[in-house]
């Protein structure tokens, strides 16, 4: 399976956000990082991905099927998507809200296995103690793992995640980044995470997307792309890279003077 993202321009009304974007034969079981600054695009890239929005030009293809041209229940069965703002006031249990995201695509009736995959999911992310606890409850970095977890769940093709680690502390950050990589190389789907940590993005996506001003800069590996001057140029910052002592890339970043 692929994902090809072929000369797209969208945006809102006559406000045109992304132009041209192209993103080629992006391999199953890849982690893509989709990094630029604030307003790059990257959202609004996902809610087209998603079908939140209509491009006005280019294609979307899963494999060789433009799926710009399926319908809205057949396009969520095939991408996930989570977005920046999440969050849910229903009297459910995280238990709950997590099988609900998986019937909303699953057909309505509840089967064992559907309930396997949900405490699945909620294991891997290091939730179960929260399985009874109400949903409206949970703190916003607990609110945001569960929204992952309702994410991963529906075992798509495409998997789109917008920033999934803003509102987590370190540990939590390694850990759901650990289970989205997990996840990638186990189903094999196509996995997008916007990321504003660099270093995240260096530690464990396959390949970077740079956007700025709705357009795509660079497209490569981590060592290549986060090497790169237009790096510093987009966020208004100086960087070098460096290897940390266990051989990860490190983006060393400062103040440019």
């Amino acid at each position: 399976m692929s994902l090809t993202i072929d000369h797209i321009t969208a945006g809102y009304g006559r406000k045109t956000v992304l132009r041209d974007v192209s993103i080629k034969n992006i391999q199953g079981g890849t982690f893509v990082g989709l990094i630029g600054p604030n307003a790059s695009g990257k959202s609004t890239l996902f809610k087209t991905l998603a079908g939140l929005i209509k491009p006005s030009t280019g294609r979307i293809c899963i494999d060789d099927q433009d799926i710009t041209t399926l319908g809205r229940k057949e396009r969520a069965r095939r991408v996930a998507y989570m977005p920046q703002a999440f969050g849910c006031n229903a009297l459910l249990t995280v238990f709950e809200s997590v099988l609900l995201a998986l019937k909303q695509t699953n057909g309505w009736r509840v089967y064992d296995d559907n309930l396997d995959r949900v405490a699945q999911a909620l294991h891997a992310l290091g939730l179960s103690h929260l399985s009874d606890r109400g949903i409206s409850d949970l703190s916003g970095g607990q609110a945001q793992m569960v929204a992952v977890a309702q994410t991963l769940v529906r075992e798509p093709e495409v998997i789109l995640l917008d920033e999934p680690t803003s509102a987590l502390d370190l540990h939590h950050q390694l850990s759901v980044m650990t289970s989205v990589r997990a996840e990638a190389q186990r189903r094999q789907p196509v996995v997008m995470a916007a990321l504003h940590d660099l270093n995240l993005a260096a530690k464990f996506c396959d390949r970077l997307v740079l956007l700025r001003n709705g357009e795509i800069l660079a497209d490569g590996a981590p060592e290549k792309i986060l090497a790169l001057s237009e790096i510093g140029e987009t966020y208004r910052v100086q960087t070098s890279l460096e290897f940390t002592q266990s051989g990860d890339l490190y983006v060393d970043a400062r103040l440019a003077s």
